[in-house]
């Protein structure tokens, strides 16, 4: 099959997949409309509207989700036709056999001998399986990465103070205030997977053990990693944004999370529930906003999905082209699982720039340790990387607060 057949092809699907897409949201629209004219006349919506309200809910997520991939798809750079190299191919080689003497021969990195850790992959598998766990993992697709060599990443952050002033071009430069300093730290914890192999795949010259690998560490990878980024201690694992103190916006400082409160508990309000939204959007400084994002959960979306600004427009819209995301009263909207659901006291509803707000950090080299024996007749392949995380920039990342305060 050509290149050309196989783009047309993912053409094809990505029509069908808009198309069912904005048909399930026209349908959407239509029932939620017929719910909420019950809801005026008669107080109370019929339990069937509501089921079948659920049922293309449901249906929406399933076509969003569809379109995603499909772009995730359609953008990934093909690998057929590129010349391994030296060092992938005696990687290669070890994955197969689990002789590692043409690593050395090659001058592959190699982290240390399989006695004490394993080999170190070379860049191209790292790379591969970096981008995998990219598209898996939603946190990590919309914050900032960073590379380092080190077990621990130290960053200074100004926390204002800094001052400035305006001259004559030859007049004196009086003193100006100097900024104030602080040092955050976000070590690198050790994240692993062990997928298993038969001898038969092994054996098969057909089989891209690269991708193999590659696929099989990506869903462990990118679930562990994105309960972290959300929820994460900060104890042999990265810190997640909700886990550092949480204030009201306003009254925080410097190490807490700034909250919008809703007003009601474990819900919004029942009278202009966007305008709690509208406070969150306004919470985050302008220089923020401008690449900020809402972070929900998908249960979360299916209770804004049903919400309408005063001149009657739904304030969720899907994406209208192939990997633009759906919107929020105009800003994307990235859906993490790990986000908690809407209830009392909870902070379902995240909003600000994760760009600038939470970083990761990556330290280099993914070691890979084969295992023929403990497992017999399967192989493992105990691979780890390490991974740190944390808030960066605490004004850039504000919370919405099921709470009446």
């Amino acid at each position: 099959m050509t290149r050309e057949t196989k783009m047309a092809a993912s053409g094809g699907k990505t029509r069908a997949a808009m198309h069912e897409l904005l048909t399930a949201f026209e349908s959407f629209k239509q029932a939620n409309d017929a719910r909420l004219k019950e809801i005026e006349t008669k107080r109370s919506a019929d339990p069937l509207l509501e089921e079948k309200i659920n049922r293309i809910d449901t249906a929406l997520h399933r076509a969003q989700g569809r379109l995603d991939r499909l772009a995730l798809e359609a953008g990934r750079p093909s690998l057929s036709g590129e010349a391994p190299s030296e060092a992938k191919a005696a990687f290669a080689h070890f994955l197969r056999s689990g002789d590692g003497a043409r690593l050395v021969e090659a001058k592959a990195l190699s982290g240390g001998s399989p006695a004490d850790g394993g080999h170190v992959a070379p860049p191209e598998i790292e790379a591969m399986i970096t981008a995998k766990v990219r598209e898996a993992s939603p946190i990590r697709a919309i914050a900032s990465v960073r590379q380092s060599a080190s077990g621990v990443f130290k960053k200074p952050v100004s926390l204002g103070g800094a001052s400035a002033g305006w001259v004559a071009e030859t007049a004196a430069r009086p003193e100006t205030d100097t900024s104030t300093l602080a040092l955050i730290e976000f070590p690198a914890a050790e994240l692993y997977a062990m997928p298993a192999a038969t001898p038969t795949l092994l054996d098969d010259a057909m089989v891209n053990l690269d991708e193999w690998l590659a696929d099989e560490v990506r869903d462990v990878f990118a679930a562990a990693e994105g309960a972290a980024f959300v929820n994460g201690d900060g104890v042999n694992k990265p810190r997640g944004f909700l886990s550092y103190p949480r204030e009201e916006e306003g009254q925080n400082a410097w190490g807490e999370i700034g909250f919008v409160a809703t007003g009601a508990a474990g819900a919004f309000p029942a009278e202009d529930p966007v305008d709690v939204l509208i406070d969150l959007i306004y919470a985050p400084a302008a220089a923020y906003r401008a690449n900020a994002r809402f972070v929900m959960n998908k249960a979360s979306v299916s209770v804004v999905r049903k919400f309408k600004d005063s001149e009657g427009n739904y304030i969720w819209q899907p994406g209208l082209a192939a990997g633009q995301p759906a919107t929020l009263m105009g800003y994307r909207v990235t859906e993490a699982e790990d986000m908690p659901d809407i209830a009392a006291g909870e902070c379902a509803i995240a909003f600000g720039d994760f760009e600038r707000g939470y970083l990761i950090v990556d330290r280099q080299g993914v070691q890979i340790l084969r295992d023929p024996y403990s497992a017999k007749p399967y192989v493992l392949f105990y691979t780890t990387r390490r991974v740190g995380g944390g808030v960066q920039d605490f004004n850039a990342i504000k919370l919405l607060k099921f709470a009446a305060e």
